[in-house]
């Protein structure tokens, strides 16, 4: 059984910087392909930033590329997602996501392929 457990969240003013972790238990990190999801109030959960399992390559949605850097430490078993240059948009609950297999690129971004979720965690940007 794999968990997650996400922390680092919080509040920051607008072109602020967070950094989100995702602890994982029960499983390899490289093992797993990980993501980090978002969801505002009122909106679908949406795909913010992942890395496939093995390789480690990373893949980020549009509306964040530039800002988000995904990435995970082997050694601390342990994923994260550096936020820089955050917006009032980037406003949301943000969960860590692990699947055990192998997704190809084009369904990393949907929430189906995850078999694990971490509790999700607050980011609050505003001024």
């Amino acid at each position: 059984q794999v968990q997650l457990l996400e922390s680092g969240g919080g509040w920051v003013q607008p072109g602020g910087s967070l950094r989100l972790s995702c602890a994982v238990s029960g499983r390899t990190v490289s093992t797993l392909a990980m993501a980090w999801f978002r969801q505002a109030p009122g909106k679908e959960r949406e795909f913010a930033a992942g890395l496939k399992r093995g390789t480690g390559t990373t893949y980020t949605t549009n509306s964040v590329r530039g800002r988000f850097t995904v990435s995970r430490d082997n050694g601390k078993n342990a994923a994260y997602l550096q936020m820089n240059s955050l917006k009032p948009e980037d406003s949301a609950v943000y969960y860590c996501a692990a699947a055990t297999g192998s997704p190809i690129v084009s369904s990393l971004s949907d929430v189906s392929t995850y078999d694990y979720w971490g509790q999700g965690i607050q980011v609050t940007v505003s001024s």
